[in-house]
């Protein structure tokens, strides 16, 4: 039974080695363009810096999409792949990822989140950040 596991434990180590190096060779390939401006100036912005390859980033995914939609004339709603891009995790002191980072429309960083961050709590960061810009 010993045996069994220590080579189970050797099998998880190769697959985790080659899944490491599959995402550093996508990140070397370097295909997503990093946005001209981080963050939007004159303009609520919610960046949320990932990669491609990550779990909780694939699950950030489709909500960055419909908040991209929602938000599309109010706020920039912006991805960042760090492992494409890893000038930009020091850029943004990145310890772990996803990590959301919401700027105010003067460009001041005001809040940051690390980990999955479900949608209603993204907007309701937003939404404050946005009545904060209109003077409400």
């Amino acid at each position: 039974m010993q045996r069994l596991i220590i080579r189970l434990c050797v099998v998880f180590f190769f697959v985790s080695l080659s899944s490491i190096a599959l995402a550093q060779s996508q990140a070397e390939a370097g295909t997503d363009p990093l946005p001209a401006a981080v963050p939007v100036p004159d303009t609520v912005t919610m960046v949320d810096l990932g990669a491609h390859a990550c779990i909780p980033c694939k699950m950030m995914a489709p909500i960055l999409t419909e908040l991209e939609q929602e938000y599309a004339d109010r706020a920039a709603i912006l991805f960042i792949d760090v492992w494409q891009h890893p000038g930009q995790r020091e850029k943004f002191g990145i310890k772990s990822i996803p990590t959301q980072i919401f700027f105010d429309h003067m460009g001041r960083e005001i809040y940051r989140h690390v980990g999955f961050y479900p949608k209603k709590n993204i907007v309701r960061v937003l939404d404050r950040l946005l009545k904060t810009q209109d003077g409400k």
